[in-house]
């Protein structure tokens, strides 16, 4: 009799999050997978395994993903599975006697942004362009750390005809907005001026969950931060993984929408948690926070015609050059 084969060992690498809480425990299992799973700030899991490939799945950066696959790079293979989304209209700052509420003043603007390749900065400078009407080529551009010195690009990158970058590695763009020296920054995360109480530096919008629900429900876009990837030998030798490590992913995600909307007795420390969850779906929809490449095509296209915009990618990627043709259909009962 032949030996029955145990299950695939495999690494997980993911920023601690309530969606994945139940895989990570081990209360949801991913069939015929034995999964370990580390926990790191996302920076830190990006920078690694771009760099090293340290884990069999790991959560990464939709823009560095999306343009290390227009380069020809396969080790990865994409999962529909978002971890991290966010709208970026509030991730504008500027200071706060700078132009509130007033984005066509950014025309020719200086303006700062941490990497070329961070996924958030690609969004936003989709909104200065397409919903603000701003032409790229006429800002000034800066690169460098939001709230630290120093920081370079991870991965090399071309930018369109006309575009101008001049690296700050001395100062930071939260300093640099402070003295007056930048109009704006986009950012993933708020600079220490617009935190620590100063009041020195605001959101561009006073409102931003208006306009950003605005634009949802004119745009149909939710744009995705990140998304898990599958190391490429994984796949080849099991191809069935892929799709086993996704069903596993949206179980464990439904139950914290489950934990999320029950007010009987809350799981996160924020008042009207449960109504302010009832109130996303009301906008979003009743999964407010989907997996799968159906219910986010749009978004997907989106971004990859602004990847494409912003020279990220030299050809127009599709959706289906980013996720195994397994994928790319869900079955329903």
């Amino acid at each position: 009799m032949s030996a029955v084969a145990g299950p695939v060992e495999l690494t997980l690498a993911i920023n601690d999050s309530d969606q994945i809480r139940d895989l990570a425990t081990g209360r949801v299992r991913v069939e015929g997978v034995s999964l370990r799973t580390v926990h790191h700030p996302v920076e830190e899991i990006f920078f690694r395994h771009t760099r090293h490939r340290e884990w069999d799945v790991s959560e990464l950066s939709m823009g560095k993903f999306v343009a290390l696959r227009s380069r020809g790079d396969d080790s990865l293979v994409g999962l529909p599975v978002f971890p991290s989304r966010a709208f970026r209209h509030s991730g504008i700052f500027v200071a706060a006697d700078g132009p509130v509420d007033a984005p066509e003043r950014l025309a020719g603007a200086r303006i700062g942004f941490p990497e070329w390749t961070v996924t958030a900065t690609i969004y936003q400078r989709a909104l200065l362009q397409h919903e603000f009407g701003l032409d790229l080529t006429v800002i000034d551009w800066v690169q460098g750390g939001i709230n630290a010195p120093g920081r370079i690009e991870t991965l090399p990158v071309q930018v369109p005809e006309g575009i101008r970058i001049r690296p700050e590695r001395e100062r930071t763009l939260n300093d640099l907005l402070i003295d007056g020296e930048l109009d704006a920054i986009i950012v993933p995360h708020p600079p220490e001026g617009a935190t620590d109480g100063s009041g020195k530096l605001v959101q561009l919008f006073s409102d931003s969950a208006t306009v950003e629900a605005e634009y949802f429900t004119r745009t149909g876009i939710f744009p995705i931060m990140h998304v898990a990837v599958l190391d490429a030998t994984v796949h080849e030798r099991h191809p069935w993984v892929a799709g086993n490590l996704v069903s596993a992913f949206t179980r464990a995600k439904n139950n914290s929408l489950a934990r999320l909307l029950d007010p009987t007795a809350p799981q996160f420390p924020l008042p009207w948690g449960a109504d302010r969850a009832r109130q996303a779906a009301s906008v979003v929809g009743d999964d407010f926070w989907p997996y799968g490449v159906a219910a986010n095509r749009t978004t997907l296209e989106a971004f990859l015609s602004y990847t494409h915009e912003q020279r990220l990618t030299e050809r127009r990627l599709a959706v289906e050059d980013l996720f195994p043709a397994s994928l790319l259909e869900t079955f329903r009962v």
